[in-house]
């Protein structure tokens, strides 16, 4: 299999799609990865396995219907195999094995018959001490963006997913990138001001368009180089409760054709009047999580 991801937008040829079934039962809510699966565990709202089987076959319904080659990881029982973009992301040609949290090391596994197609000098696992998942790395032509918590207390934060050390190794494998990092805002119980990875506060969509939640960046001037980067009137500013509600993590097919939940009413808006084709799915389960559209695909090939 020969890789090409460069950006966020071209058109996609093929996926690994995350898979619900077999998902295991409820976690206590000391064992949950984010705030906002805490919070559902602790309200009783927790989604349901048949629920999340029925909206991630929305997805693979859609990418039936352009034609995208989809992949999926091979089930292992009881166990979370949804967010496909945590264990594995694409830079150019070369496929990255993420450095997650330990107790997630078997979903890699899962998706070895993917990972063994790929020419092994392509097949990059970085160092114990990178740490990273594929919700931080954003490819948008010549830049790399990456999410990551810059403060002292990082070993602190089951939110901080992407450190320094890591972005440096990067840096080593695409010496002709600009890589720009932005420093996140984290934390384990207010899922209203956590941004899990970058893309639960910004996304490119489209040619030179973006989605973007303030708040998201610890440092305003971080959110005020994306304005002035895309533009302000390219840029769609969400606000907490739709950064709650993951707007920002949808997923694009081409460079005109997004997926998007079906709720997002105002951003599905504004994409439609700029002339987006909306392909509308039912994600409100899946995103109880703290992950949505993009955080269950892992892009293998783009044009």
């Amino acid at each position: 299999m020969k890789l090409n991801i460069k950006n966020e937008t071209s058109r996609l040829r093929s996926v690994v799609l995350g898979i619900a079934n077999n998902n295991g039962p409820i976690p206590v809510p000391e064992a949950c990865y984010d705030p906002k699966s805490r919070l559902h565990v602790l309200n009783g709202t927790y989604p349901k396995e048949a629920d999340m089987i029925r909206e991630l076959e929305e997805v693979a319904k859609v990418f039936e219907k352009y034609n995208v080659e989809v992949y999926r990881p091979k089930i292992i029982e009881n166990y979370n195999q949804i967010f496909a973009r945590d264990i594995c992301f694409v830079i150019e040609d070369k496929i990255f094995l993420a450095n997650i949290l330990p107790d997630r090391e078997r979903e890699v596994d899962a998706i070895e018959h993917v990972w063994s197609q790929v020419e092994k000098s392509n097949r990059i696992r970085l160092p114990e001490d990178c740490h990273i998942e594929g919700g931080d790395v954003m490819l948008w032509n010549e830049y790399i963006f990456i999410g990551t918590y810059l403060g002292s207390d990082y070993a602190n934060f089951i939110t901080a997913r992407t450190n320094m050390a890591a972005i440096n190794a990067l840096k080593t494998y695409f010496p002709h990138k600009k890589i720009k990092y932005f420093n996140l805002r984290k934390s384990n119980t207010d899922p209203y001001n956590n941004a899990l990875h970058l893309d639960c506060c910004f996304q490119p969509v489209g040619k030179d368009k973006a989605i973007i939640h303030k708040n998201g960046f610890l440092d305003e001037e971080d959110y005020k180089w994306l304005l002035d980067f895309f533009g302000k009137k390219n840029v769609f500013e969400i606000d907490k409760q739709e950064m709650y509600d993951m707007n920002s993590n949808i997923f694009s097919i081409d460079e005109n054709t997004v997926i998007s939940e079906v709720n997002f009413i105002r951003l599905n808006n504004w994409l439609e009047e700029l002339g987006f084709t909306v392909e509308k799915v039912n994600y409100a389960e899946i995103a109880k999580q703290e992950g949505l559209l993009r955080c269950t695909t892992l892009p293998l090939i783009r044009d």
